[in-house]
């Protein structure tokens, strides 16, 4: 097997090395910190409901802030980004131990701290998931998203249960400091990264421009679109074994805060084994018949789950399902890196998570509920129910097969020189293509142009329509607008080489001596004389 296709390929690169090997302490830390709560909260109330809210509470602030968070890691500095997301969750983390010691906690404020860590958790994830790109070669990225959830269940496989130790030998303030003094470990790699920044022309993006330009690649992406619905389906119905883990441990198992770290371990140490096994079932197995599977796995470990009163044999059910959870999340989250390009990887990753962890927050207060209302058990069932549903979407609405699209810049377009002195913000711009096309080859252009107009709306234009001549029907001319030149310029710049197929095709089929003609044309309003000098004066100020 070539050195690039190796599962440990990523290592050969010092910042990977480096970040993944603090990223493993952080993790280690958060995990004792989510024991603790966990555990706390069955304590101080007595409502399932509230139990099951302390996971929720740390996934609603990713779906909430995340798309925020992307559009920020495209735009900043990831690094200090995520430097920005340690030194907030260390202060969090820091407050909560103190509350926790000195006994002030109550149900409510426990889950306003993990809420807070949740919403540090929404900043650094996007630009660190984004951040892994600029680590290693595009060939590495699969391995590395593999590592990188080895990683953290190389963590869930012992932290849980070191964290459950530590609860029931020195409290959850304990387990709230030791999470709080590995933050540093990160902050550590964080300063001693220095990644190189791309040098770029064009100012930074509008953020609210930025989010909309996000939110329009996703929804011009038909394949990503499928990939963030079954991640949210994955993430509502597979959350009531984690949210509901630690009634499990009283309740079903009889057992107390260390069996439930146990527990929680063997769920992580499946999760290890899933990620060890994904690249041999990608070679052997479709996306959709993986996604299937951990569907269908999941269920079967709800069950179990549900009517085993053994620790020993729910332990060994969960080591299926830690399997399941990391061969879905991990086959989604690699098919949205490789579907993505560099300048928008952050944004798409963030609507990913805020579906999948969306999923993840509504179902941990869904199967609350239904535990609240009719048992642990009742609840557990019901997942697998709709688990099993989520297996059979698939029938219908099949994953995008594994694929890796070459979305480098394809770095053809030269702004060209213009005798108009334009300012960044003029505009708006009209833009005009004339083709010449043989009535033989409509039907083709027809299909090559409903192709273009997705990669032009997709990568921010607007108002965009194709028209043909009346008096010559040879003639047809693509128009869109952009707001500004600034944004023209943008949108030329994302053009990747995987869209070079759409512009190669329209070419061959153009007929004319010379290329396709281009009109770059400035949209003007017509005034009054006498508005002409404040006109003019506006325009200067701009």
């Amino acid at each position: 097997m070539p050195d690039r296709q190796s599962p440990l390929a990523p290592f050969r690169h010092p910042s990977f090395r480096l970040i993944w090997i603090a990223s493993l302490v952080s993790n280690f830390g958060g995990l004792i910190q989510a024991v603790g709560a966990a555990w706390m909260m069955a304590s101080i109330s007595p409502s399932a409901n509230m139990v099951a809210l302390v996971q929720a509470s740390t996934s609603l602030p990713i779906m909430l802030f995340s798309v925020a968070a992307g559009a920020l890691a495209d735009s900043f500095d990831r690094r200090r980004l995520m430097l920005t997301a340690q030194a907030f969750m260390l202060a969090v983390s820091t407050t909560l131990t103190l509350c926790a010691w000195y006994g002030l906690l109550t149900p409510w404020l426990l889950l306003a701290f993990t809420f807070l860590i949740g919403c540090g958790t929404a900043l650094n994830n996007p630009a660190w998931q984004a951040s892994v790109g600029d680590m290693v070669p595009r060939e590495d990225l699969p391995a590395a998203v593999s590592l990188n959830s080895m990683g953290f269940n190389i963590t869930r496989s012992v932290g849980p249960a070191i964290g459950g130790a530590i609860v029931a030998a020195a409290g959850a303030a304990a387990a709230f400091a030791a999470n709080a003094l590995s933050y540093f470990a990160l902050i550590f790699a964080l300063l001693r990264w220095k990644p190189a920044v791309p040098a770029t022309t064009l100012p930074r993006e509008n953020f609210a421009r930025a989010v909309g330009a996000g939110l329009r690649y996703v929804s011009m992406s038909p394949n990503l679109g499928k990939v963030l619905a079954r991640g949210f389906a994955f993430g509502l119905s597979a959350s009531a074994i984690l949210a509901l883990l630690p009634l499990v441990a009283r309740d079903l198992v009889a057992g107390g805060p260390l069996t439930y770290g146990i527990l929680l371990g063997c769920f992580g140490a499946g999760a290890i084994v899933g990620a060890l096994l994904n690249a041999r079932l990608r070679e052997l197995l479709a996306s959709e018949a993986i996604a299937r599977l951990a569907f269908l796995g999941f269920a079967t470990s709800a069950c179990v789950s549900a009517v085993s009163g053994s620790a020993l044999l729910t332990g060994a059910v969960l080591l299926l399902a830690g399997a399941c959870w990391v061969m879905a999340l991990s086959l989604f989250n690699t098919t949205v890196q490789l579907s993505t390009p560099r300048w928008v990887v952050a944004r798409a990753l963030s609507l990913y998570q805020t579906t999948t962890f969306g999923g993840i927050a509504a179902g941990s207060w869904l199967w609350g509920v239904i535990a609240e209302a009719h048992g642990a058990e009742a609840a557990l069932l019901a997942s697998a129910v709709a688990l099993a549903c989520g297996a059979a979407v698939g029938l219908a609405f099949a994953l995008p097969e594994f694929k890796s699209l070459d979305l480098d810049p394809l770095n053809r377009f030269s702004e060209p020189d213009l005798p108009l002195d334009l300012k960044p913000r003029s505009g708006p711009i009209v833009v005009l293509i004339d083709y010449e096309i043989d009535d033989t080859d409509i039907p083709d252009f027809l299909v090559a142009m409903t192709e273009r107009r997705r990669i032009r709306i997709r990568d921010g234009a607007g108002q965009w329509a194709l028209m043909r001549d009346l008096e010559n029907p040879t003639i047809w001319t693509e128009t869109y607008h952009v707001p500004t030149w600034v944004e023209y310029v943008r949108h030329n710049q994302r053009r990747t080489k995987a869209d070079a197929e759409n512009g190669e095709r329209l070419r061959a089929l153009h007929r004319g001596k010379a290329d396709p003609r281009v009109h770059r044309m400035i949209e003007r309003q017509t005034i009054l004389p006498h508005d002409y000098e404040r006109y003019k004066q506006q325009m200067d100020m701009h």
